[in-house]
């Protein structure tokens, strides 16, 4: 049995996994590095741990540290969100032998889903669509002799990738020579792996990817689509569900598709298959991601069902509550992926103290945000600060909605990709859903900077550091009663 949990992540998917076990009546721990002794998530679980310094290699991704806090404060269960160790066999392992329940797929699984070559072997075992391509890693003179065989243009996987690390598209063999070893640099630092394949890229593609949830008693189920074609240099940074693109004849057999992979591969837990549907209407297997997916709200919200807590069921050897029958998706969702980067300045990163934030509400609307007044946002992890969703009884209503939300959220202190995000929902290409996984790039212009708003928040950054040097703490001690409404117990190494 499952008392307490142990959230081996940060941000804002950690606040989201511990908001689910206090729903369930289960007690939660929280990890740390230095650089988040503040952070939203350690206020909010009932114990908290420091596992190290600010880079991740020290702290978020040190499964031994980990494991010891989880032993030390009781925990019976490790969930380990998404990035960093959710894809790691060693540690789901790892976690097994210490006497842990892992909230994720099986070792084996995420060894055989983990490496992409792998994956499309069974993919095509089975007679499921994929792009030509190579079926096994290769050295830099193979892969160029396989680009001349598959023809231009390519895209460089990295073979241990995911999260849109590692990819690199080449139009010319001399495009692909100059990211063989950008490619390879990025995998390792990344994975440990530096191992690459090809794949045909194709244009004008839509990225659309099939929710499964399966339990330890061989029920396997779908909970529909998402689209996740707005992307970023292979990064999503919109996401819907259902996807336009999709007639209810294609839907079904994506769907179906994606439950006999997942039965083929004796699959447990919650996961994502992921396709690429090119304009003719033909779809290609990509990648299975064994883990919990950024995008899952999107699902969550058209379906009613809270993946999480149904991962913590599975992780707890009950059987799933759903029968396919049962899943009836309603309405449309949509969901905006809120970074701390400037689109103005070719996206450059961007940290410093929020000192002012106003998250939106209202009808269908939800923020799932790791973000408070007062938080530095530091240059040590992801840039993704909140995710902004919204539903609605049709596309329209959802992107109507999406619109007004947008226009309440402020954030000051950082710059944000808030902007952008109200250019891309007033686009009329984007509102007929003329999109691909390369509109931004192709298609779309970011806005130009608003001048008034970047001297607002020159403004108030002074301001605040005047305050500080003046000696001012009201902002630094507000009282966590007051941010909480509860006790907290901070644990200390």
């Amino acid at each position: 049995m499952i008392r307490k949990v142990l959230v081996a992540n940060r941000g804002e998917i950690a606040v989201r996994v511990l908001r689910t076990c206090r729903e369930l009546g289960l007690e939660t721990v929280a990890v740390y590095s230095e650089a988040d002794r503040d952070s939203l998530h350690v206020r909010y679980a009932d114990e908290a741990y420091c596992i190290g310094p600010p880079p991740a290699r020290e702290s978020y991704l040190r499964g031994d540290r980990i494991i010891e806090v989880a032993l030390k404060a009781g925990a019976q269960a490790v969930h380990p969100g998404y990035g960093f160790l959710a894809e790691s066999a060693s540690f789901a392992r790892a976690c097994a032998e210490a006497g842990l329940i892992f909230v994720g797929p099986r070792p084996e699984t995420l060894e055989l889903m983990g490496d992409k070559v792998a994956a499309r072997r069974v993919a095509r075992r089975l007679g499921i669509p994929v792009l030509p391509g190579t079926d096994r890693a290769l050295d830099d003179r193979d892969l160029l002799a396989a680009a001349d065989r598959i023809g231009y243009p390519v895209v460089l996987k990295a073979a241990a990738g995911g999260g849109g690390i590692g990819i690199r598209v080449a139009r010319s063999r001399e495009e692909l020579e100059a990211a063989i070893p950008l490619a390879r640099r990025e995998a390792r630092n990344a994975f440990g792996d530096d191992s690459l394949y090809l794949e045909r890229q194709v244009e004008q593609a839509r990225h659309v990817e099939v929710q499964i949830l399966a339990d330890g008693h061989g029920h396997v189920i779908h909970l529909g689509e998402r689209e996740c074609s707005i992307q970023r240099r292979q990064q999503k940074l919109v996401e819907e569900a259902p996807s336009r693109a999709l007639t209810p004849k294609l839907r079904n057999r994506m769907c179906r598709t994606a439950v006999l992979l997942a039965r083929a591969v004796h699959y447990v837990g919650a996961g994502t298959v992921e396709f690429l549907l090119d304009p003719e209407g033909r779809f290609y297997f990509i990648e299975v991601n064994p883990r919990l997916q950024v995008e899952h709200t999107v699902t969550e919200a058209i379906t009613g069902v809270d993946i999480v807590k149904e991962q913590l069921r599975i992780a707890a050897g009950r059987e799933l509550r759903y029968r396919q029958w049962d899943i009836q998706p309603r309405g449309w969702a949509l969901e905006c992926r809120i970074l701390a980067e400037d689109p103005a300045r070719n996206f450059a990163p961007s940290v410093g103290r929020i000192t002012r934030l106003r998250e939106p509400g209202g009808p269908g609307i939800r923020v799932d945000s790791g973000i408070c007044e007062g938080m530095t946002v530091t240059p040590y992890y992801d840039s993704l600060l909140a995710k902004l969703i919204a539903w609605g009884e049709t596309r329209g209503v959802a992107i109507v909605r999406m619109r007004r939300a947008l226009e309440e959220y402020q954030i000051l202190g950082v710059t944000t990709n808030l902007d952008l995000h109200r250019a891309l929902l007033d686009s009329l290409r984007f509102f007929g859903g003329q999109v691909h996984t390369r509109f931004l790039e192709e298609g779309f212009t970011p806005p130009p900077p608003d001048e008034e708003e970047y001297l607002a928040a020159a403004l108030t950054a002074a301001l605040a550091d005047w305050q500080r040097r003046a000696g001012s703490r009201r902002e630094e001690t507000a009282s966590r009663w007051r941010l909480l409404g509860r006790w907290e117990q901070v644990g200390r190494e």
